[in-house]
């Protein structure tokens, strides 16, 4: 069974879960009670599932869509390794995995 692990936003915590193949990283989170968001529940209309890649697999990954870019463009403390976790899913390839929860989240879905 592929891993990957979760880095908590002060980066003090690392917790390394299975990762099945096909399920994207919010999911994964979700099933290991990672503090993921996913308001949108992985429908590509916030970006309150943001996590950071650690640079070494940010190559590795597909090219985020247009669209996941539009998203990312109002996530809170955005870096150059930043993707949706509902876009990212596991692969072979992506065994070992390690993403960083940011240190906020701005879910524009909520009603003010």
């Amino acid at each position: 069974m592929p891993k990957m692990t979760f880095i908590t936003p002060d980066g003090k915590t690392q917790k390394e879960v299975e990762a099945p193949l096909g399920l994207s990283v919010l999911e994964i989170a979700h099933r290991n009670d990672i503090d993921l968001e996913g308001a949108c529940e992985g429908s590509l209309a916030c970006s309150t599932c943001h996590v950071i890649v650690a640079s070494d697999w940010y190559d590795k990954l597909g090219e985020p869509t247009e669209e996941e870019e539009d998203m990312l463009d109002l996530a809170f403390a955005l870096t150059h390794t930043s993707r949706l976790g509902c876009q990212i899913k596991m692969s072979d390839e992506l065994d070992g995995l390690v993403v960083s929860l940011p240190s906020a989240t701005r879910n524009m879905m909520v009603d003010k």
